[in-house]
């Protein structure tokens, strides 16, 4: 089953706010985005010829700050995303329309400015042009509708041809390009193949993955086949972000380290480097971001993935994480969320320690997860004022 609306499929021309649905869609007339945050973007510009800042972090050149950005999608804490939610409460409307997905995207940028500016969309949005039918349920979160238990269920799952299946996600990076022309990166991102395999195997998210274990250990090759479908398809739908404007895309391996490490060298890591070895046979400077929640246990095995970035969660000291990585790799994070919470001066410490323990260069100041709902907004922009007036 693949969702598709028909809109997607038309050039586009330019972007206009209607009354009737308050985000913004197509007209003929010239370009201009009125977002429910406010405001009026005039047409863009032609895309600047400066490279992004974090661009330039990644590839360990002399920078003046970190860049900072908020991983995942931080527009959906903000009020203005919430007013989206209610009048489109379906998240696969919201991360399937083009119209929608610009808006959102553009939503902390167009407020804070951050040096990275992330698509808004899933995971899990690759499935349906694979044949695995889902949704994902407010309150409940992802329902894979056929689960994959056995070896005939592998059979039906089909490669990922985006062009074909999401072609609303390379329509928004297009967008995305031309309104951050070049003043922030723009971002996509992937899922990894254990993390894709574990929803669909598991029927959705799980606690103890109880599910894919059992497969992982009792039928290797089975889930060893489904694997390599997600492998193939990742990395061409990395090279189409890329060729669609994605400056820098992030692989979520958010379940990885439910494994052991000895599983992990079974299951994960020798795919993440066939994505990663694939990628760069035709996209060879594209940055390539590893996020794997509670890492510690396996982070001097992440960057035998040939990723140029590991994002790091808090759980881990950051200048500790920096020396078992390695000199190679750049590092992201790794501020708790919760941290946001606190009093602007604990946000401002919290900040120079990180910085201060990340070392010059290759460094991307974030947290170490996504941004949580409730998060107080102007702890947010306190959070960007710091961060951007932080000086080597």
């Amino acid at each position: 089953m693949s969702c598709i609306y028909s809109n997607s499929s038309l050039s586009f021309s330019s972007l206009s706010k209607t009354p009737q649905t308050g985000f913004i869609s197509r007209s003929r007339s010239k370009l201009r985005i009125n977002c429910t945050l406010g405001g009026t973007v005039a047409e863009p510009k032609a895309v600047s010829a400066a490279e992004p800042l974090l661009l330039t972090a990644v590839k360990g050149e002399n920078v003046e700050r970190p860049p900072v950005w908020l991983m995942r999608q931080a527009g959906r804490y903000m009020k203005s995303y919430q007013i989206i939610c209610e009048k489109h409460p379906s998240f696969r409307e919201r991360s399937e329309n083009v119209d929608l997905v610009v808006e959102i995207s553009l939503q902390p940028w167009k407020v804070f400015k951050p040096d990275g500016v992330i698509l808004f969309s899933d995971i899990l949005t690759p499935l349906s042009g694979m044949n695995i039918p889902f949704d994902i349920v407010k309150g409940k979160g992802p329902v894979i509708f056929n689960p994959v238990r056995e070896a005939a269920d592998v059979d039906p799952v089909r490669e990922f041809v985006p062009e074909e299946s999401v072609p609303y996600v390379g329509e928004a990076l297009s967008i995305l390009r031309k309104e951050v022309n070049n003043e922030s990166a723009v971002l996509g991102f992937v899922g990894a193949p254990f993390t894709l395999a574990s929803y669909v195997v598991e029927g959705g998210s799980s606690k103890h993955f109880s599910k894919i274990k059992r497969l992982a250990f009792s039928q290797p090759k089975v889930l060893h086949a489904l694997l390599q479908k997600f492998t193939d398809s990742m990395a061409k739908y990395i090279k189409y972000q890329a060729d669609s404007g994605a400056q820098a895309v992030q692989i979520f391996d958010s379940w990885a380290t439910e494994l052991s490490p000895v599983d992990f060298e079974e299951f994960s890591l020798p795919y993440l480097k066939q994505i990663v070895d694939s990628v760069k046979k035709t996209h060879p400077n594209l940055p390539l971001i590893l996020y794997a929640s509670g890492s510690g246990g396996l982070l001097e095995r992440l960057p035998l993935t040939g990723v140029d970035v590991v994002s790091l969660d808090w759980t881990v000291d950051i200048a500790e994480g920096r020396k078992r990585l390695g000199p190679d790799v750049a590092i992201q994070g790794n501020i708790d969320p919760g941290v946001l919470f606190g009093s602007k001066e604990f946000i401002t410490d919290r900040i120079h320690d990180t910085v201060k323990k990340a070392g010059k260069g290759k460094h991307i100041l974030n947290l170490g997860h996504g941004i949580v709902v409730g998060t107080p907004e102007e702890n947010v922009a306190h959070f960007f004022e710091v961060a951007k007036g932080i000086r080597y």
